[in-house]
This record gives structure tokens, sequence and C-alpha cells, in this order.
């Protein structure tokens, strides 16, 4: 197997050797293992809630080292049900704490003792941080892309108070305007746009238009440089969409169902980790700040040189940006050194 670098610096694409569904509260969770069957096992956990996974995901990491372990979250990607499917049924039983129950029986079920590397982006961040906190012993080493620790500021920054129209204008004013146009009373709903959001996902006559309207806000502030054919992939397909809206709203509404300050508060169980954080210098989806909050409380608690962050240049939130996608592979390969 060739590990020549391709495209934007990122190892060649690989077939999963393992694909199967983990059968949990009401959910079967897809996962699949590719990559080196006795390498270290190194576990992908996909932004959203409700982005899902795609095979690009697997080129983060050395094929020859890693044993690569992707799974869709509840309600998205190919897990069953889709939220495009069965609406009901995809936020049934969806929390962050069934997340992490999952993350823990998917390394039983597949023979994993330790996580050797959790690679988490956006809201992906989070679970892995809340995983790891929850479970310190079975995983080493985290590596997080533009974090998101669920506060308050957080969410309201992106979805309520209008700070990305400082940088973002166009897109702010349509990702209102969509509520303000189908609204019978505007001065209530603008106070809580996720909440006015969410109506209109209930109601499957309205699902997919507002899927659009939020996702495409989302997704077009997500790339430094434009909107690209990876954005244009997820808005032209319902399966992708709906379940990236609608679970994202759920879980920003309930601030991620996690206590406020949870992640930062708790961050003595990994303050030994090997923690590296990616995180774009123009990320205006997920503050540069809250990365630097998250390294503060880690060194505030006695993390030293194992905790270390790196402020890319020249990039935003996703890590379809050329410096972001190079940032993980890089990490990923030096991860291994430091293990």
């Amino acid at each position: 197997m060739s590990t020549q670098l391709i495209g934007d610096d990122l190892y060649p694409l690989t077939t999963p050797y393992q694909t199967g569904y983990l059968k949990t509260n009401g959910h079967q969770i897809y996962y699949e293992i590719s990559g080196n069957p006795e390498g270290p096992a190194a576990l992908f956990l996909h932004g959203g809630p409700g982005g899902g996974t795609s095979a690009r995901d697997r080129c983060f990491f050395n094929p020859e080292h890693y044993r690569v372990v992707l799974m869709d979250q509840r309600g998205s990607g190919q897990s069953i049900p889709n939220a495009s499917k069965d609406y009901g049924g995809a936020l049934f039983n969806n929390s962050t704490q069934y997340l992490i129950d999952d993350i823990e029986l998917l390394r039983k079920e597949i023979s994993v003792d330790q996580w050797q590397l959790i690679l988490g982006g956006s809201w992906g961040s989070t679970l892995a941080i809340a995983y790891a906190e929850q479970h310190p012993n079975q995983c080493k080493q985290l590596l997080l892309r533009g974090v998101f620790t669920a506060l308050p500021d957080e969410i309201d920054a992106l979805f309520q108070n209008g700070t990305t129209a400082n940088h973002y204008p166009e897109e702010w004013d349509q990702y209102t305007s969509y509520i303000q146009k189908t609204s019978q009373n505007w001065n209530l709903e603008k106070q809580n746009l996720l909440a006015a959001y969410q109506r209109r996902l209930f109601d499957p006559s309205e699902r997919l238009e507002a899927a659009k309207a939020f996702a495409g806000y989302e997704l077009s502030i997500s790339c430094l440089y434009g909107i690209n054919d990876r954005v244009r992939s997820i808005m032209s397909n319902p399966e992708k969409l709906v379940p990236f809206a609608s679970l994202e709203v759920h879980y920003m509404l309930q601030g991620c169902f996690l206590k406020r300050g949870q992640l930062i508060e708790n961050v003595d169980a990994i303050k030994d980790h090997r923690i590296h954080i990616v995180h774009g210098r123009n990320d205006s989806v997920c503050l540069p700040r809250a990365a630097w909050r998250l390294l503060n409380a880690l060194k505030t608690q006695g993390a030293g040189n194992n905790v270390t962050l790196n402020f890319v240049q020249a990039a935003g939130h996703s890590d379809s940006d050329e410096n972001i996608a190079r940032s993980l592979r890089q990490a990923t390969d030096q991860l291994i050194h430091d293990a």
C-alpha cells in the first residue's frame, strides 16, 4: 500500500476492510474500519452534530500505521434512522451522553483496548473532549480541530447575536431573513432564532427549505475561500442536509446536553493526555477564543508541553480548507512519534 501523499497533502483513499452496524437504544450506528488491522486505533468524530462521515475522512491518517475507525453518529450518515427519512426516530434518544455511550460500546464491539488517537472536528471536538473526560483511560491522544466547548457565547455568536455579520453580512442576512419571511411574529421569533428554525424543521412541509437556509448559512461561512464542491454536495443531498440542520438545532438549543462550562471544568481528567489543537485563525464558526480558553484551562490544571495549539494562518473552519487539511494530516503523523 503506497503512502504517497495526494491532492491537499492527504493520504490516498483506502477501502474499509470491515463495516457494520451497532444496534443500541432504537438506533443502528454505522461504522467502518480501514488501514492497518494490527495498528493502533484512531477514531474520527464528525462535526454537526449530524454531519456524518465521508470517505475523505480516512485520508487524514497514515493507513500503514493506523487502524482507522469512522462512525456516523445517531440520526446521520448511514446510521439508521436518518433524520431525512425518520425525523422523530432520529432525534429519539439522541443526546451527548448517548453518543458517548455509543463510542464506548463501539470500542468494545471491535475489541479496541484503548483509542490511541481521537480526531474530532467542530462538534466532533466537543464530543471527543466529553468522551475523554468521562473515559480518560480509554483514549491516549486527542487531535481537536475547530474547538467548540458549547458555552453560550460560542452558540450565540454563531446563531443568535449576529457577530458573524461583522465578516459575513450577506450570509447572516440570508439566515435571518428566511425566518422573517416565513414568520407570523418576527418580533418574537427573532429573540430565539434556533427555536424558530426548529419549529420549521418539525413541519414536514417546511423541513427541506428550513434545512437549506440553516445549513446554507453555516456552510457558506465555513470555508475561507468560498463554497466548494463538498459544500455543494451537502446542499444538494437531503440525506445529508436535513440531519445536519435538524440535529444541530436539536443540540444547540439544549446547550449540547452539557452542564454550562462542563468541558472546561472537567479538564483535570485529561490534563495528562497528549492533546493537539488545530484551529483556523479566521474561523467564524467556532471561535478561536474557545481554543485559547481550552488551552489555558488545561495549562491551569498542570498540563505541560503535552498540550499544544496551532492557530493556522489563512484558514477558516472547514477541514476542506487546504491549510487545515494539511495541518491535521501533519498532526496525525507527528502524534505517531509522540505516542
